[in-house]
């Protein structure tokens, strides 16, 4: 079944926006994560900064971007629910590991946080209500 017309059959809560709604955030966010994770990195490789530092960001990418392959590709709700859990969790985990370092990557990611943690609540809902 293709990803969009399987999405449409599920049941979702009254909050759900749009499926319009999620490119143009993404859009944002993806920007906000390549400046602020590009800016941990090069921290990392000029040495101004340990690995465990980078290590939430790294997790962070490996569980951001293994979540649409996960929901569209697999169908898998309960799956994409545990993903994005540990997509909210190495994200608190990054900013509050950064911060005493660069206060302003965590600061710039408050918006990337408001939006996981939505898409956390959205995604554990369409979870339940299909199980």
């Amino acid at each position: 079944m293709e990803a969009s017309t399987w999405y449409a059959t599920l049941i979702r809560p009254s909050f759900a926006p749009p499926a319009w709604v999620f490119g143009p955030v993404w859009s944002v966010l993806y920007v906000i994560i390549a400046i602020t994770f590009g800016y941990v990195f090069w921290l990392f490789l000029k040495k101004k900064i340990s690995f465990w530092a980078v290590l939430p960001f790294l997790l962070n990418l490996v569980f951001n971007f293994s979540f649409t392959p996960i929901q569209f590709g697999l169908q898998n709700n309960i799956l994409a629910a545990v993903d994005v859990v540990l997509v909210l969790g190495t994200l608190i985990w990054a900013m509050k590991t950064i911060y005493p370092h660069v206060k302003w990557v965590a600061y710039a990611n408050i918006p990337y946080l408001l939006w996981v943690s939505f898409a956390t609540v959205l995604q554990l809902t369409i979870t339940y209500l299909n199980l």
